[in-house]
């Protein structure tokens, strides 16, 4: 879902009309819990998620609360998407507390399945852990249960210790979308691995959450703008510290540190100029609206268990109805 809660109810109804399995509101210059309230009442069958809430921004209890909220809400259709944000946004833009981004996530996602064991199950809340502390439920502020149990839980990772977290503690991995098919299969799925083996789980039932850059359009100046547009986000991710060692994985490391540079002298414009051909068709799938639906499963269809389609441009819905039923082709 786009940026503007004012047409939260709308993008969802379309993309439940259009055939879509579900939905994600992203948390940058607006609430995403507010936007997937208005289109819970709206809608049916889509399902509803954070993609992502920035978890180190709000206490667990927090979280757990308007979670709960809204996995009643919607009837069992919510999903929790959490992401760590990284560390000059916690600390300058929320003036909140960052250390062990790992590790404390991980407790994050312990801390509330306490919270939402005891309103569900009435289980005494003792949580105690190095980050966070959960010990006190009244009566006045404790949920009543509800059918639909708590809502599933998604962390968003690009490196290899919150991925094993993800493993350890979640229901599912929200991949970044400056990830490659490589980077996926040689560094993340390992790393999920370790996590599963770490929590002592199979994997099964697992849900791998894939935000694909595409590049496509009906004509040679549609395509010129959809590419224009992935290069312009691709050099955004690309000059933020914490996703370079995607870029190493590929011999593409000095390419971080002129992004970065220009990103600090706020030349944003001229970043994207950097993304050659190589880079934008090794981080998105560029073809053709016929020629889309094939080469996502190609590269990904082992890969991932939910696809969602990455556009930074506009595109008319009949060719969103036509690449959801591509996808949804058997292979």
């Amino acid at each position: 879902m786009g940026f503007d809660p004012a047409d939260a109810v709308g993008a969802a109804m379309r993309a439940e009309e259009d055939g879509f399995d579900g939905v994600w509101c992203p948390e940058t210059a607006h609430d995403p819990f507010l936007a997937l309230a208005l289109a819970a009442e709206r809608t049916e069958r889509v399902q509803l998620g954070t993609g992502i809430a920035v978890a180190f921004a709000r206490s667990p209890m927090t979280t757990a609360v308007v979670a709960n909220d809204l996995q009643r809400m919607s009837q069992g259709r919510f999903l929790l998407g959490l992401g760590s944000q990284i560390k000059p946004h916690i600390e300058k833009r929320y003036s909140m507390p960052w250390s062990h981004p790992a590790a404390r996530m991980r407790e994050y996602v312990l801390a509330l399945r306490a919270i939402w064991s005891a309103w569900q199950d009435g289980t005494r809340l003792a949580f105690r852990g190095e980050f966070y502390r959960h010990t006190l439920m009244t009566p006045m502020f404790s949920q009543a249960p509800h059918p639909y149990g708590p809502p599933p839980v998604l962390l968003a990772a690009v490196g290899p210790k919150m991925t094993e977290v993800a493993g350890e503690v979640a229901d599912g991995l929200l991949v970044h979308g400056f990830t490659t098919e490589r980077y996926l299969r040689q560094v993340t799925l390992p790393a999920l691995r370790r996590g599963f083996a770490a929590g002592g789980r199979s994997g099964e039932g697992f849900a791998v959450s894939y935000p694909g850059m595409v590049v496509t359009g009906g004509s040679e100046a549609d395509m010129e703008q959809a590419a224009r547009a992935v290069r312009a986000q691709l050099a955004f991710y690309g000059s933020t510290p914490a996703y370079k060692p995607v870029l190493d994985l590929h011999g593409w490391g000095e390419l971080h540190g002129e992004l970065n540079r220009l990103s600090k002298q706020g030349r944003w414009d001229e970043m994207g100029d950097l993304i050659d051909d190589e880079v934008l068709t090794t981080f998105a799938v560029v073809g053709s609206p016929e020629e889309v639906p094939a080469l996502v499963h190609q590269r990904f269809g082992d890969l991932v268990t939910r696809f969602s389609f990455s556009t930074p441009y506009p595109m008319e819905r009949s060719r969103w109805q036509a690449l959801l039923a591509g996808v949804r082709q058997p292979r």
